[in-house]
This record gives structure tokens, C-alpha cells and sequence, in this order.
């Protein structure tokens, strides 16, 4: 599919250094070859039904979600959990699974009793191939050159894939017939995935082709030391200008207000935005027009070089991981770093109390404006089978199912928590709290939740003030949230040079504010973009909305 939103998600994953998926014409080819002919637009498609919504009816929420995007919050565990899968899923078979981590691999299943407790509860012994975030492009690329493919893959994080829609529609299971309107209704916890998650995945000519993994309304996110950022003068309402001032006083000696990794390009999703750029693109009158030739884009990229010049950001920002970069934030280096909404519930352990975690609140321009902050594509990703015969389908269907069993159900804690008194102990308030085994043994280093989720609820076991701390900012943010009118929908030229023009992007802006290449660079760079295919992947998708809408 074309380029998505981090978070996680823009493209800030997406446009891994290296541009793996990109430098290798022999992927490129054979992927060509092995979909060639295959159109991905929806338009003159007859479509397939969407799944039949059916929420789970599970424990009341003590601070309520919203119509806005805000999630449900608990306060503290629910006392009686309830039973979401009448039986096992499988007899014994095993299914070979695929998925990016942002952990470490895990030990083998064998010696590893979170995955063999998955295992026993699934009936299934799952084969997992766990590819580091770095590795993905290169590891995806080498796959969809050829022919063996396991069960299942998700493809997730906001990577861009080169013809990844072609890829999907030639070498994937159609699951329309199995989850189209009330079919769902034969995976229950799948027809608890609300309806925008489905859309946001989107159809390729006409057909459901996955299983959405489910994401929360705010997007990429400044994730801050908010003890730091407090005392250098952080406020509310504040703009820019406060912006620069926070990270001047935020940085001193070898420690720099500003973490960034090599595919969030100096954090260029939250600065964007802020500065009142659309996500992407914006729809106008039906055309889609895109966010790089405004005014407030280039303003935000002048802001951003100005802040690497006051010496505020990580001084090695294009050359450090997503990973190191998290390590940075954590041990103190780095007072922030952007990442999707996800990195809330696996920084607060990982913090261990060394300081108060905060979303930042965009800031406005200091010449006026209003400012914004990215919308979820409500996946993180989506989850593909190799085609099949049905009743192997419908064998990992149950599987996906069941890992998609929702919070307040003892399949979730299985999933998400682990075994009582091996990798979760309980408080006073019976939360569910980590072992060291269970900080290790963990959907961390065996993300299985990458394959099937629950939809998201605002949880942090032991901790009710940060649940409070977090709804707070989510409601303060809600309206600040602005949509990429693009997610769920299908471009032919996306799908082939969308990869490329996006690592030109992140290129270029991270030379710019580097500093290797004068600001005047960007006009040049719009104008090679939207020759490059930006204006053909526009039209394309104004045709693909008409058909969808």
C-alpha cells in the first residue's frame, strides 16, 4: 500500500536510512513480474462489504473514550475477567509467522514459557521469524523477491514497500468471503475491530486482503521528560518561539533537549504539523493536494534548522536508531524523542520512574497560526495470509482471533501480561505487575501483538495517575488532530515510486537541516517530487476517494 502513518504512524519508519527496499532493482523487478497486470485501484471495483461492527460489551471504563479519539481509560484492572474463545484454535498444527519488533529476538520457545504458554493456549506451535525495525526494509524486500513465504506477515511500523499492494493482491489470501458483513461474525473478536480500522487498512481492488491491527487517534507524538522540559520553562499555550527557548534551556554539556533517530528526519512529523501543515495531503473540492508546497511546511523545516543551529538536537541524529534513540531517552541523554502513541505503554516500565513521561502539547507558530498534530492511521498495520485452502485460513483466522480477544477477557491477560506468578505478580488492586521475567519474556521481544490485537484502551498496570496524566492529554490534543484524507485508499503510482519519493524527502530534509543544503533546496525538491509522480499519485487517489466515498 502507499505510504502510511507512523503511529504506530507516518512515514517516519517508512523511509528507513538506507532505503533497502529502494536500492535493490531486482527486487523491484520481481515484484513487477509476479503482479504484473494487477490493477489495485478501487475505482470501477465492485467493493467488498466492510465487516459487520459487533463490540465486545466489556468492563465499563472509569475515564470514558470519546467521539474524538480519545481511548477508554482504567483506572485499575477489572476484578472479574470473562472467557472471549469457547475452544482452542488449533489441533497441533504449526503456522510460521512473520513480524517487525522493536525488542530484542527471544529466547526459542522451547525455553521460553510466555511463548510456549501461547503456544499451548493457541493449540498451534507458532514459528516466529521477529525482524528488528532497522532490518525490515531489507528482510521484506528479499521475501517478496521470491516465493516462500510463511503463514502469516504483518506489515506494519509505516514502512513503505515498493508495490506492496501489487505483491499482496498477487501472492496473499482474499479474505473477503471470510470476514465481508456478518461472515466476521464467525471471529467475534475480529468483529470487534471497529469499522475505521478496516477503512484506514483500506481494500485492494475491492477486496479485503488482511486483518487490521488496531491503533488509537493521536499519531506521531514528542514524547518529553516532562521534569526537564518543566523546568526549562515549559507552559501552556505556548509557541514556537517558548519552543526554542524550552530547548535552549533543556540542553547543556553533552545532554540535548531533542532526540531524533534516522527515520524520524529531526522529527519532522510533529514540527510540520505544528506549524499547521496538513498531514500529507489535504483535500480540497475533492483534489488532493499535497502538504510539502506550503507555506507552512517550508516554515516548519526553517524552524527545525534553526533549532539544529542553536545545538539543541542529538548531534548524531541521522545515524542513531529508533532503538538507540529510545535508549537515549530513557538513561537521561536526550530530554525527547518523537514516536507513535504506542511508546506510552513500553517507555513508562522502561523509565522506571527516573522522571515524569508526558506527550508534548503542540506548540503555535509564533507568527500566528494553528497548530496540529498527526491523526492516527487507525493500524499500526495489517496482517496477510499466504493463500491457502479454507480450512487452513480459517485455522489462523482462529488464531488471529483469539490474539484479538479484548481487554477484561483472560485470553488479553494470557496475551499481553503472561502467566500469573512467572511473569506478572498482582498488587493490592490486583493489577497485573511485571516480573523481571515478565520485562523480558514479553510482547516486547515476541510481538505477537503485531499479528492480532485488541482495539487499544488507555491501561497501565499499578499506575491510575498516569492513566489520569494521559487521558488529560489526549483530551487536551483531540482537537488539535488532523486526518490524512489518503489512509485506506490505493495508488498505482504510489505503490511503485511512492518509496522512492518519500527517502528523497527524508533525504532532503535531513540535509537541510543538517545543514548541508541551503533552505532555497526544498522549492527544488517539491518540484522534483511531484514530477518524480507526487501529481500522478494525487489524481490517483482524488479517483480512488470518489470511488470509495
Amino acid at each position: 500500500m502507499s505510504t502510511s502513518s507512523f503511529s504506530r504512524r507516518t512515514l517516519l519508519r517508512s523511509i528507513a536510512a538506507g532505503g533497502a527496499a529502494l536500492a535493490a532493482p531486482s527486487v523491484l523487478a520481481a515484484c513487477s513480474s509476479s503482479s504484473s497486470g494487477h490493477d489495485v485501484s478501487n475505482a470501477g471495483k465492485k467493493l467488498a462489504p466492510w465487516p459487520t461492527y459487533q463490540p465486545f460489551s466489556g468492563p465499563a471504563a472509569d475515564l470514558p473514550g470519546t467521539a474524538d479519539g480519545v481511548q477508554p481509560g482504567y483506572l485499575t484492572y477489572p476484578k472479574k475477567l470473562v472467557s472471549a474463545v469457547a475452544d482452542k484454535p488449533g489441533n497441533g498444527e504449526t503456522i510460521k509467522v512473520m513480524t517487525i519488533t522493536y525488542g530484542t529476538p527471544p529466547k526459542p520457545a522451547s525455553s521460553n514459557k510466555f511463548w510456549a504458554a501461547v503456544n499451548e493456549a493457541l493449540g498451534v506451535n507458532i514459528e516466529f521469524t521477529v525482524v528488528p525495525d532497522s532490518d525490515y526494509d531489507n528482510k521484506m524486500a528479499t521475501l517478496m523477491a521470491g516465493n516462500d513465504l510463511p503463514d502469516v506477515i504483518n506489515l506494519g511500523g509505516g514502512h513503505v514497500l515498493p508495490r506492496e499492494a501489487q505483491f499482496v493482491q498477487a501472492k496473499c489470501a482474499d479474505l473477503s468471503e471470510y470476514v465481508s458483513g456478518d461472515a466476521i461474525k464467525d471471529y467475534p473478536n475480529l468483529a470487534n475491530i471497529p469499522t475505521y480500522a478496516w477503512q484506514d487498512m483500506g481494500r485492494i481492488s475491492g477486496r479485503i486482503l488482511g486483518i487490521p491491527v488496531q491503533r488509537s487517534a493521536p499519531g506521531t507524538t514528542l514524547w518529553i521528560n516532562n521534569d526537564i522540559f518543566t523546568a526549562a520553562g515549559m507552559k501552556d499555550g505556548w509557541t514556537s518561539d517558548d519552543f526554542m527557548a524550552v530547548a535552549k534551556e533543556a540542553t547543556h554539556g553533552k545532554k540535548y533537549a531533542l532526540g531524533a533517530a534516522q527515520q524520524t528526519g529531526f522529527g519532522f512529523a510533529v514540527h510540520t504539523m505544528a506549524f499547521g501543515a496538513p498531514q500529507e495531503w489535504k483535500l480540497d473540492g475533492g483534489h488532493f493536494v499535497d502538504a510539502y508546497g506550503t507555506e507552512e511546511y517550508k516554515a516548519a523545516l526553517e524552524f527545525m534548522v534553526k533549532l539544529r543551529q542553536a545545538g539543541t538536537y542529538l548531534p548524531n541524529a541521522l545515524s542513531t536508531s529508533t532503538v538507540d534513540c529510545k535508549t537515549l531517552f530513557y538513561n537521561g541523554t536526550v530530554a525527547s524523542m518523537g514516536d507513535g502513541f504506542g511508546a506510552l505503554t513500553t517507555s513508562i516500565p522502561s523509565i522506571k520512574d527516573a522522571f515524569v513521561l508526558d506527550g508534548a502539547v503542540p506548540y503555535s507558530p509564533s507568527g500566528g497560526g494553528k497548530p496540529g498534530m498527526e491523526r492516527a492511521r487507525g493500524i499500526f498495520g495489517y496482517t496477510i495470509l499466504k493463500k491457502a485452502e479454507p480450512e487452513r485460513i480459517k485455522l489462523i483466522l482462529r488464531v488471529l482471533d483469539y490474539l484479538a480477544a479484548p481487554f477484561g477477557t483472560k485470553e488479553y491477560e494470557l496475551t499481553h501480561f503472561g502467566i500469573e506468578g512467572t511473569h506478572f505478580t498482582r498488587d493490592a488492586e490486583g493489577s497485573p505487575i511485571p516480573t523481571d521475567l515478565g520485562l523480558v519474556e514479553s510482547t516486547v521481544n515476541l510481538p505477537i501483538k503485531y499479528l492480532s490485537d485488541a482495539p487499544q484502551v488507555l491501561y497501565l498496570p499499578g499506575r491510575p495517575e498516569d492513566v489520569k496524566r494521559n487521558h488529560a492529554w489526549q483530551t487536551k490534543i483531540a482537537p488539535m488532530l488532523v486526518r490524512n484524507p489518503r489512509f485506506g485508499l490505493q495508488s498505482e503510482t504510489s505503490t511503485r515510486s511512492g518509496a522512492a519519493i518519500a527517502q528523497f524527502r527524508l533525504d532532503t530534509i535531513g540535509a537541510i537541516v543538517a545543514g548541508r543544503k541551503p533552505l532555497s533546496a526544498w522549492d527544488d525538491a517539491v518540484k522534483k517530487m511531484r514530477s518524480d509522480g507526487l501529481d500522478k499519485i494525487a489524481a490517483e487517489y482524488a479517483t480512488d476517494y470518489a470511488a470509495n466515498h
